[in-house]
């Protein structure tokens, strides 16, 4: 099954991806860990996408598009896969029709101020990608990675000035998807507001009614 995971920054894309992938067996693709795999590689690309990412703004189009196609030709993604990050714009979504086949959008609808709570909230471990929660995931000590002790860090991105102009990004570009592919009769709405596993079997029930 090919899907997309669209919604707010802090929605739980990711999330909701990362456990539904491992379920179905499927590659979960994530624009944001292909960027921060060239970021890491301080490749030319990772460079100039970490200046746009860190000021909250969106990579250009065709970059993405580029590095999306590329993945997508894969063989781990032939039985399908969970697009988490892209398309992010119309006309990304419609340069996607000409790479793949989508058989359902997923929407995961959060209000703004749940959105600056989670997001402000997140502590990354630099080294491995994991992530934590003051809140909602928060690690045995604070403000140190579970496994090696390291200390965590909050991601540029996720400063409430930077939260706030990608929300505005995110407004202005991205929700239009929600009618795009609604028009399509490809869109299924999840309420992302509950705990994490309540989110997670509003899923599960929502794909196996399909």
């Amino acid at each position: 099954m090919n899907l997309i995971f669209l919604g707010a920054p802090g929605a739980g894309k990711g999330t909701m991806a990362t456990r539904l992938a491992s379920e179905m067996h499927i590659p979960h693709v994530s624009t944001g860990d292909i960027f921060r795999e060239h970021i890491r590689n301080k490749t030319a690309l990772g460079l100039q996408a970490q200046n746009i990412l860190n000021q909250g703004g969106l990579v250009p189009d065709e970059i993405t598009t580029a590095l999306i196609k590329q993945r997508l030709e894969a063989q781990d993604v032939q039985a399908g896969y969970i697009l988490d990050g892209f398309p992010r714009t119309i006309p990304q979504a419609i340069s996607l029709e000409k790479i793949t086949h989508i058989e359902g959008v997923i929407y995961f609808s959060l209000s703004e101020e749940k959105v600056l709570e989670r997001l402000s909230g997140r502590r990354v471990h630099p080294a491995s990608g994991r992530t934590y929660h003051i809140k909602y995931n928060p690690p045995a000590t604070p403000d140190k990675d579970d496994i090696t002790g390291e200390p965590l860090v909050i991601r540029p991105d996720d400063k409430e000035e930077t939260i706030r102009n990608r929300l505005q990004s995110y407004t202005t570009q991205t929700a239009p998807l929600i009618d795009f592919y609604r028009e399509k009769g490809q869109l299924l709405t999840i309420d992302a507001s509950p705990e994490p596993d309540q989110v997670f079997n509003e899923l599960s029930t929502t794909l196996k009614s399909r």
